[in-house]
């Protein structure tokens, strides 16, 4: 029996990359795609690449319809999740949230971040943060998943095996990112303007950007102590991909290349490369894969790991599909096999 799958404000990018990626899962059916704006429309007629694959209209948000299905995405801005989520879970459906409600255990810290009281404190301590291969066991029986963000994902990702061995000084870690415009969603800004960001390449939020604490707690709760990092987004001129550059200062010797091979051998959607290799941001685009490549520049005890995905695949829908396949008892990679796209 395929369960059934809402998708709660599927009009943005994330939505639709959900979209794509459900209509050929065999497993699941999509019953309820909503949008308060746009309820009553075809889904197709405002993602044509879904003619011919939904069969659907946008309907208005309703507790009825959602708590019907098996599990819903919150594909929203931020602060709207946490206001539905209880009464989902209290009628039995399981809830995936592609925002940031769930991801800050620290209620005072995500409040400062995000600029408003949260909604559902007492959920906060139950979600379950959706990094597979971090907290797959626990995914598997949440009924609540707070699903990564995109930079965090890349980021943790690339410096999890160092971090979990004590390899490397807690203090002074740099995330250099770069992320494609996508990234900022689907809204209209002047920054995300072609004109504005074509031929361009700059820096932004450098005296501080929401997704730091969320990288600082994930590694910090690892290492089992504070963890110092300095994250700096970039912005790229292209639509999607996100590359982090991340520098460490390593405290012990160790074969690197085998760590992280040994570490990633059986995680699906991680590519640890052979040495010396720089991961592209094109081999990963419309796939669910973190591609990564560990260097040390003049045999230093300086180690940079280069951590590269798609933004709307392993760093959003993706690795939400592949966290309801978790939480529902289905393959881990069902429906999430597809490579790259180049050119």
């Amino acid at each position: 029996m395929k369960r059934k799958i809402g998708i709660v404000g599927a009009t943005g990018y994330t939505g639709v990359e959900l979209l794509r990626l459900l209509v050929n899962h065999p497993h699941v059916d999509i019953t309820c795609v909503t949008s308060r704006e746009h309820a009553g429309s075809r889904v197709d007629a405002m993602f044509p690449n879904l003619r011919g694959y939904v069969d659907l209209a946008f309907s208005a948000p309703s507790d009825d319809a959602l708590s019907a299905c098996d599990l819903v995405f919150f594909a929203t801005p931020n602060g709207i999740a946490m206001k539905s989520a209880q009464t989902l879970l209290d009628a039995g459906t399981k809830v995936i949230d592609l925002a940031a409600d769930f991801r800050i255990k620290d209620i005072a810290v995500w409040e400062k971040w995000y600029g408003m009281q949260h909604a559902s404190p007492q959920l906060v301590e139950e979600a379950v943060y959706g990094l597979p291969e971090l907290n797959r066991a626990q995914i598997r029986d949440a009924r609540l998943v707070a699903n990564p963000g995109c930079y965090p994902t890349a980021v943790t990702l690339g410096l999890l095996p160092l971090v979990e061995n004590g390899l490397i000084d807690v203090v002074g870690i740099i995330a250099d990112t770069k992320s494609g415009v996508s990234g900022a969603g689907r809204k209209a800004e002047v920054h995300t303007l072609l004109a504005e960001a074509g031929d361009n390449f700059k820096a932004y939020a450098v005296a501080g950007h929401r997704h730091q604490p969320e990288i600082a707690q994930t590694l910090s709760s690892i290492a089992g102590t504070s963890i110092s990092l300095v994250f700096v987004p970039h912005l790229l001129p292209m639509i999607r991909g996100i590359h982090a550059t991340l520098y460490a200062m390593l405290t012990s010797e160790a074969d690197l290349h085998q760590l992280y091979t040994a570490r990633y051998a059986h995680e699906p959607f991680v590519d640890v490369m052979p040495a010396d290799s720089h991961p592209e941001t094109r081999s990963v685009r419309g796939a669910n894969v973190c591609r990564m490549a560990i260097h040390r520049p003049g045999n230093t005890e300086r180690v940079v790991v280069l951590s590269v995905i798609d933004n709307l695949v392993k760093g959003a829908a993706g690795q939400a599909v592949q966290n309801m396949n978790l939480m529902l008892g289905l393959a881990e990679d069902t429906a999430l096999k597809q490579p790259g796209l180049l050119p």
